[in-house]
């Protein structure tokens, strides 16, 4: 098994601590891992993202330009990395951030209110969470216990009060990326 993947947004929209986050269960799975993340100067409020890389088998290079899953959480995003989908991929994204949707008709593209949860919850900082989850759903490649203990070491430890959010952030992901087909 390897997935290649690309978590792209926002500084600030947790895009890189997504990737982080899965690294950090894949290796307590015993996956082999990379993580490259890729920013601007202005960070928070600029585009960011990361190649994610998971695999039972040692990971050649880090430096890939075709992606299993696309994860964009901004319209650039979209734009961007729809085109960098492999065919049979996934390109998955926040429906509230983006006008103009992917159209490619050779992948499976899921849909999800990301934001508009993350403001139900009263935390719009949960966004990449509820996000994470709705992708775990689609593709279960690592538990979801390794993926709360992987948040645990990226997520500061001032911040680890936050933990049960987080999880049921994620959880409200799962339920979410569940009730909704793909092709949406």
């Amino acid at each position: 098994m390897t997935e290649e993947l690309i978590i792209a947004g926002f500084g600030g929209q947790g895009v890189l601590s997504m990737g982080q986050i899965l690294c950090y269960a894949g290796m307590t799975e015993g996956k082999e891992v990379s993580w490259m993340p890729s920013y601007g100067p202005q960070m928070r409020g600029g585009t960011a993202n990361c190649i994610t890389i998971l695999s039972d088998s040692p990971v050649s290079s880090p430096i890939i330009s075709m992606f299993d899953t696309v994860i964009a959480l901004n319209q650039p995003s979209v734009d961007k990395f729809e085109p960098a989908v492999k065919p049979g991929g996934l390109l998955l994204y926040d429906r509230t951030n983006i006008l103009n949707p992917p159209t490619r008709a050779d992948i499976d593209v899921l849909a999800i209110d990301a934001s508009n949860e993350a403001a139900k919850m009263k935390n719009t900082r949960v966004l990449n969470m509820i996000v994470l989850g709705a992708y775990l759903r689609r593709k279960p490649l690592l538990s979801t216990e390794n993926i709360l203990a992987g948040l645990k070491k990226v997520l500061p430890e001032r911040y680890h009060h936050l933990l049960p959010l987080n999880e049921s952030a994620l959880r409200r992901g799962m339920e979410l990326a569940q009730g909704v087909s793909v092709g949406a």
